[in-house]
């Protein structure tokens, strides 16, 4: 996750333009089009694993861990392999990851209203926009951060599993605080990465040959957009 850039790789990106050109904004855009397919996947996998009682048979049992734990599985294996990737391999990780996260999460309609799960799914998305967009768009190199966020988030990540055992309220609370704060800077933090991934290729043949890796930014984005919620 970590892109450390030198002083020479920031003033060449800074010559470039820090908004992009065309090419860029297309590029950026097809990643979140990626994203956008894949939270609609998981929304209605979530939705029919609940309402199906999919996710009823299965509590108590086996599979009910490795429902849970799977994504969790997927993301560090993707986090070693996704560059070695062909396209199709990387495409299918992707849809699969997003299948798998929809199925984790169908419980949450069994607890929580339509409209609550509505309400949290656009505070999420307007706190991520807004995050994304100052990524996007600030002077500052965020990349500097990325060895703290990685930190903070195998903390959180390893804290949320103790606390599957625990079940302790103050724990979760204090996990959400810091959960809400990581995933928030790891907006900006990998939005400004992507970015800078294609801005920094020097030419188009070069440019083409890591287009295939796309769908690996969509799924960090996708990662940290789920974890919001």
């Amino acid at each position: 996750m970590e892109n450390n850039l030198s002083d020479w790789d920031i003033a060449k990106r800074n010559q470039r333009g820090l908004a992009g050109g065309d090419d860029v904004k297309r590029y950026m855009l097809r990643v979140y089009n990626y994203m956008a397919g894949g939270l609609a996947l998981t929304g209605l996998l979530a939705f029919f694993g609940a309402t199906s009682g999919l996710y009823v048979s299965i509590a108590g049992t086996p599979f009910f861990w490795l429902v849970l734990l799977a994504p969790l599985g997927l993301v560090f294996f993707l986090s070693f392999r996704i560059q070695n990737m062909s396209l199709g391999a990387a495409q299918i990780n992707f849809w699969l990851y997003a299948a798998l996260v929809g199925l984790s999460l169908s419980g949450v309609f069994l607890v929580y209203t339509g409209e609550s799960i509505a309400r949290v799914f656009l505070v999420s998305a307007a706190t991520y926009g807004a995050t994304s967009i100052y990524g996007w768009a600030t002077r500052t190199d965020l990349s500097r951060f990325g060895s703290f966020l990685l930190m903070g988030l195998i903390g959180v990540v390893i804290a949320g599993i103790i606390n599957l055992f625990l079940t302790s309220t103050a724990l979760q609370f204090f996990i959400s605080v810091i959960g809400v704060v990581v995933f928030t800077c790891l907006t900006a933090y990998d939005t400004q990465r992507i970015r800078d991934m294609y801005t920094m290729e020097e030419d188009d043949a070069m440019r083409g040959r890591r287009r295939p890796w796309a769908r690996s930014p969509c799924i960090w984005i996708f990662l940290i957009f789920s974890s919001c919620c």
